[in-house]
């Protein structure tokens, strides 16, 4: 398994970055390689991604949410293995820390290779840094917002 951290710091409240954050469905217009998610329920989301030509689809599934602090996740069927964190911090009142921790496991040869050659850490990094473009860009304002909270340390999700 391995494992990528990474942070951005956004000129952002924190409920308008977390807010944002819970519309999946936009993802891929700052997530390199994603090429489309679905939000099949409030727990259940459909991703479809194609990097370095290699297309995969796999559904993950929400194992925690809590408002303006934190969401985890994990894969539950499809190609793709992997869980993750993303945490808001409030550093003041119109800026935000989002914290992403990811753990996958890299798929054959290539995908070995790219991990040990910092290619997954540079695309977390990246996604992170169009993250904060995109929602600056909107002046702030989110496409949407899911408020509700899903459970608690459930397993499969990173602490």
């Amino acid at each position: 398994m391995s494992q990528v951290e990474e942070s951005v710091r956004v000129g952002v409240p924190v409920r308008t970055a977390y807010n944002q954050w819970t519309q999946f469905e936009t993802f891929p217009k700052f997530m390199e390689g994603v090429e489309r998610i679905e939000q099949r329920s409030d727990t259940l989301t459909h991703w479809v991604t194609n990097v370095g030509g290699v297309r995969r689809e796999f559904d993950a599934a929400i194992t925690e949410q809590r408002p303006d602090e934190r969401v985890a996740w994990t894969t539950v069927d499809g190609e793709a293995k992997q869980a993750g964190v993303v945490t808001f911090h409030r550093i003041d009142d119109s800026t935000t820390q989002v914290m992403l921790q990811l753990d996958f496991e890299p798929e054959g040869l290539a995908e070995t290779v790219g991990d040990k050659l910092g290619i997954v850490k540079r695309r977390v990094s990246g996604d992170l840094q169009r993250f904060k473009e995109f929602i600056e860009e909107r002046g702030g304002l989110e496409t949407g917002a899911w408020r509700g909270e899903v459970g608690g340390a459930q397993g499969g999700g990173l602490a």
